[in-house]
């Protein structure tokens, strides 16, 4: 029955640790690119429509009673 193969030396174990290690790097590291790519693009859009502005103006008007 030799579906599952654990090794009995450990050390064959590295190369895998090592590669888990790269990808999850890489996949930080892209995670943290489309955050920031995701916050450029957020502030490029508030600035060419003024939603700021809008919300503010809004917030502003007096209140009638």
């Amino acid at each position: 029955m030799e579906f599952l193969y654990f090794p009995e030396d450990k050390s064959e174990y590295i190369p895998a640790f090592i590669t888990l290690v790269i990808f999850m790097v890489a996949a930080i590291a892209t995670m943290y690119l489309f955050y920031k790519k995701s916050k450029k693009e957020e502030k490029f859009f508030e600035e060419k429509y003024e939603l700021n502005k809008h919300y503010i103006d809004k917030d502003q008007t007096p209140k009638n009673k």
